[in-house]
């Protein structure tokens, strides 16, 4: 741990004022905190976008804890929506969200924060998936100090542990688009019934969960040592999906697999990257 800890300092002792992309999940609140802890309240700022691919639940959680560290916080709307590339949902479309994204963040910085740099959350872990949204980083020169310091997930939330951040078991949580099939026309009112239904579960205590988006049915993915426990309960949770709006609700029997959507890229056609 001592050894991950030095990495970091020496890494933020060369960039001595930054603003984080910020998410709500652990590995962007691993940076926000390190960078506080390391640079001081004055020198951050953590960014996030109030956008309607964003859960609710993250924003709050978001808000709670740079209230709990003491971080200035800057809320933005990056429009992702209003791009008819991201709304068409190609296998790219990550790419198109962390563009509107970035250039919104370079916007601010440049006007606001013009001797910032723009970091975000991403570790090694990341680079092993199929990740269009790096390349958008990397277009916009966004530095990524876990990465660069060598964490893979599970050092984030070792790391996180160790600081106590309330965040560090919080389950993966990635935008509300990534629960629609590729080629799936995204709209307003898709996001909140995928948002809805999830808050369902949520309250019935499950946490980790996805509600995929196929049509008109909603899928069910939680772990698979929580499958028998959902059937129990699918009594109840079944009327009150449909009552969002969809007309048939199922649970995946293969159990939640992050990034299961991405398994379709190899069918969708070249033409859409």
């Amino acid at each position: 741990m001592d050894e991950l800890i030095g990495k970091l300092k020496n890494w933020f002792m060369d960039h001595s004022k930054v603003a984080i992309a910020f998410s709500g999940g652990v590995d962007s609140c691993l940076v926000v905190y390190l960078s506080r802890y390391f640079l001081g309240r004055e020198n951050v700022i953590a960014v996030i976008s109030n956008s309607a691919s964003l859960k609710s639940r993250d924003l709050e959680t978001a808000r709670k804890f740079c209230q709990t560290y003491d971080v200035y916080l800057e809320e933005i709307d990056a429009r992702e929506i209003e791009d008819p590339n991201y709304v068409i949902n190609p296998v790219n479309r990550c790419y198109f969200c962390k563009s509107a994204l970035y250039s919104m963040m370079d916007s601010m910085v440049a006007g606001k924060y013009p001797h910032h740099s723009i970091l975000n959350g991403n570790n090694l872990t990341d680079q092993g998936d199929y990740r269009p949204g790096l390349e958008a980083a990397a277009e916009h020169r966004v530095k990524s100090p876990l990465a660069e310091c060598g964490l893979e997930k599970s050092d984030v939330r070792a790391l996180a542990k160790y600081f106590n951040l309330f965040t560090w078991d919080k389950p993966a949580s990635p935008c509300l688009s990534s629960r629609f099939p590729y080629g799936e026309t995204i709209t307003l009112n898709k996001l909140r019934m995928v948002e809805d239904a999830e808050n369902i579960l949520n309250d019935f205590g499950y946490e980790d969960v996805r509600v995929r988006h196929y049509g008109k049915t909603a899928k069910i993915e939680v772990p698979a040592n929580r499958i028998d426990r959902i059937k129990k309960h699918f009594g109840q949770i079944e009327p009150l999906i449909l009552g969002i709006g969809f007309d048939q609700c199922t649970i995946d029997e293969e159990g939640l697999v992050s990034g299961k959507l991405n398994r379709e890229i190899v069918y969708v056609r070249q033409d859409q990257y």
